[in-house]
């Protein structure tokens, strides 16, 4: 799976939106640690849709499933029946039941990215430079999520266009049995102006990496990184 993005339109999180909202916040209940954000959760999550292509649920990368407190929709939810994965701000809060809920205030989609092998990757290789911020297992273990900075710009170039994506290249059986999966980013800048960053996150379902760990190399501005972390069977 490659993740395209133009100059001019990029993933969205409404992470500013919500930072500017923060700040709109009354001084009283800042204060008093009254106000709405004031118990706020950040964490990346699955996304439960129902039927009517709206979340009922979320279960968090630490293991927690959560029903809603009210139904969320949103323009990137276009199919029913299915889980998202997400990055969504929220608070639990409990109902008159006594049982914990969540109160979504922000959420924002996160592609589920495809390892692919090299050898079956039909386009051209770039390792064009990127700003490396983290990489973490999720805590189920079921997801590795890689945090990234993007270089971009305006343009009236409409065939300016970042592309990225995850191939291996390389499986190697390590002397006690384990096996190393190598994996690096390939990402083509795609004649996009390198002006002002932009943060973008993916994330791997580790069930699909046939492997007991995975070493990620990816090259940035201040030289190549390389990061290896332990897949472990998810329960």
């Amino acid at each position: 799976m490659n993740l395209r993005l133009t100059a001019k339109r990029c993933f969205y999180y409404s992470a500013i939106t919500l930072f500017c909202t923060i700040l709109s916040c009354t001084r009283d209940s800042y204060e008093k640690g009254e106000g709405k954000y004031s118990q706020m959760r950040g964490d990346f999550a699955e996304m439960h849709i129902d039927s009517d292509k709206k979340a009922n649920a979320i279960t968090t990368d630490d293991g927690d499933l959560l029903p809603l407190k009210d139904l969320y929709s949103s323009q990137w939810i276009s199919t029913a029946d299915t889980t998202y994965r997400c990055i969504l701000y929220y608070n639990k809060v409990k109902g008159t039941d006594g049982k914990m809920s969540a109160e979504i205030i922000s959420a924002g989609q996160v592609p589920c990215v495809q390892v692919k092998p090299l050898k079956k990757f039909e386009g051209e290789v770039h390792t064009d430079p990127v700003k490396f911020e983290s990489i973490w297992m999720s805590k189920t273990g079921k997801y590795l999520n890689l945090s990234l900075q993007l270089m971009i710009g305006q343009t009236d170039d409409t065939t300016a266009i970042h592309q990225l994506g995850l191939l291996s290249d390389t499986l190697i059986v390590n002397p006690n049995g384990k096996r190393t999966l190598h994996v690096f980013l390939n990402h083509d800048q795609g004649k996009v102006p390198e002006y002002y960053s932009t943060q973008v996150y993916m994330s791997v379902q580790a069930s699909t990496l046939d492997a007991d760990s995975v070493s990620f190399k990816i090259n940035t501005y201040s030289g190549i990184v390389e990061k290896t972390l332990s897949i472990t069977p998810y329960l």
